[in-house]
């Protein structure tokens, strides 16, 4: 059984830092290679934030490129996502979800998501 568990969440000024963790056990490494971070701002859809696949490879939409990092144990049993210069509009409820990475910006996000931890910035 998929577990997807996110952790980290919390409220943080204009300019701070926060991180975040997903926890996942009972991946199907035979349809599953990466897990991604999604987010959700109130009256918006869900957005791809940052994609990391089984060889370290990564990908980030644009608004997050060189703020946020995202990256994972040698095990596979978590995925980082560290957070710096937050803003604003970075306010959402952050996701993670286990999918395949076909590389560039070609995430395909499976049926596989955790419950979301809160990231409110506030200015």
């Amino acid at each position: 059984q998929v577990q997807l568990v996110e952790s980290g969440g919390g409220l943080v000024q204009a300019g701070g830092s926060l991180g975040l963790s997903c926890a996942a056990s009972g991946i199907p490494s035979n349809i599953i290679n990466a897990i991604a971070w999604y987010r959700q701002a109130p009256g918006k859809q869900r957005e791809l934030v940052a994609v990391i696949d089984i060889g370290g490879t990564t990908h980030y939409v644009d608004s997050v490129k060189g703020r946020f990092t995202i990256s994972r144990d040698n095990a596979w049993n978590t995925v980082y996502l560290r957070m710096n210069s937050l803003k604003p509009e970075d306010t959402a409820l952050y996701y993670c979800n286990a999918g395949t990475y076909y590389g560039g910006d070609n995430y395909k996000s499976r049926n596989y998501w955790g419950q979301g931890t809160q990231v409110t910035v506030s200015s």
